[in-house]
């Protein structure tokens, strides 16, 4: 890579990497997880970056996808852990706006996350989190926009199942 090449890589991780960032922790559910996914992505964006020709968030957005859904079957194989239940599970017991409140909730939704099917979870994240319509979507993953809208209806349907009382309208009210 030239200097031409550093700098523009430079510019783009400046640019893109804390909404790449976030997508990998959502896709993954835990911050070291999704920074291990992410630097990894940036390495492949960087050796290609000459052939990318401006799509890069594009491929890199692919690559957390791709790279996603092998640590998840990595990840099936192993002994799962169980987080331990703390006094601050009852989200219904703080108040809006109370900082342990939004730290409960967002504990809330990453747990619910996690617990949605693979292809669920990257729906949601694509579709409501990096904020991609369902054309977009279903391009990332390689699916048709059908199964983007199914998955998103299921996975949807779910986290109203799962989020304490009040949780989904506050946070993905939006998307339902």
């Amino acid at each position: 890579m030239d200097r031409e090449d550093e700098a523009e890589f430079e510019a783009f991780v400046a640019a893109s990497g804390r909404t790449l960032l976030r997508t990998a922790f959502l896709l993954t559910g835990d911050e070291r997880d999704a920074e291990d996914l992410l630097q990894t992505v940036l390495a492949r964006v960087a050796q290609r970056w000459a052939g990318l020709n401006g799509s890069a968030e594009a491929y890199a957005r692919r690559s957390l996808i791709n790279l996603g859904k092998d640590r998840w079957r990595r990840r099936r194989a192993r002994v799962l852990e169980v987080p331990m239940d703390t006094a601050f599970n009852d989200v219904g017991s703080w108040h809006v706006g109370d900082a342990l409140w939004a730290v409960d909730v967002r504990e809330a939704l990453v747990r619910a996350l996690r617990a949605l099917p693979r292809r669920q979870r990257e729906v949601l994240v694509l579709r409501y989190f990096v904020d991609l319509d369902e054309v977009q979507t279903a391009d990332v993953l390689g699916v048709t926009v059908g199964t983007v809208k199914s998955s998103a209806s299921r996975a949807l349907a779910r986290l109203r199942e799962d989020l304490p009382d009040g949780c989904f309208d506050l946070l993905v009210g939006h998307a339902s």
